[in-house]
């Protein structure tokens, strides 16, 4: 069914090089997307981006590149931030949805600044992913552990 839509939309927005989206790139694209969310697309989240994609993927630092630029393309000629939450939910156990909201509040803790639209994002996405509020604002703690160690 996901993939019918992004075919959909596809047909409208032509994108030759994309994959069909999985799981992990589908991760990918919600942190290309909270990141540029406040327009303002920083090396730092970037990087961090990258971090997170080896570490959850088992990627080389080269290899987790690759696999952010595809996703950056993917978030740019993408459908609705619930629409990739819900290939994650629909593909992935809880372990890896709850490792999804861990690195979308990475990603929105970087900069020391949580923008209303990156919030906006982290909620839809949280809801769409079947995730609680508590199971949240655990992922949200997790993550600023994670970066105060960094």
């Amino acid at each position: 069914m996901l993939s019918k839509l992004f075919h959909a939309f596809r047909a409208q927005n032509p994108e030759p090089d994309l994959p069909d989206p999985d799981a992990e790139l589908a991760l990918g694209a919600l942190l290309v997307r909270v990141a540029k969310s406040d327009r303002d697309y920083q090396l730092e989240e970037i990087s961090l981006i990258d971090r997170i994609l080896a570490r959850q993927f088992q990627h080389s630092p080269i290899e987790a590149a690759k696999i952010r630029a595809t996703c950056e393309k993917l978030h740019a000629a993408a459908p609705e931030t619930d629409t990739f939450a819900s290939l994650i939910r629909s593909t992935t156990g809880i372990e890896m949805r709850l490792a999804t909201l861990d690195a979308l509040w990475e990603v929105v803790l970087a900069d020391g600044r949580q923008q209303e639209n990156e919030l906006r994002i982290v909620e839809e996405a949280r809801l769409a992913m079947g995730l609680t509020r508590a199971q949240a604002d655990t992922a949200r703690e997790r993550a600023r552990a994670r970066l105060e160690k960094e």
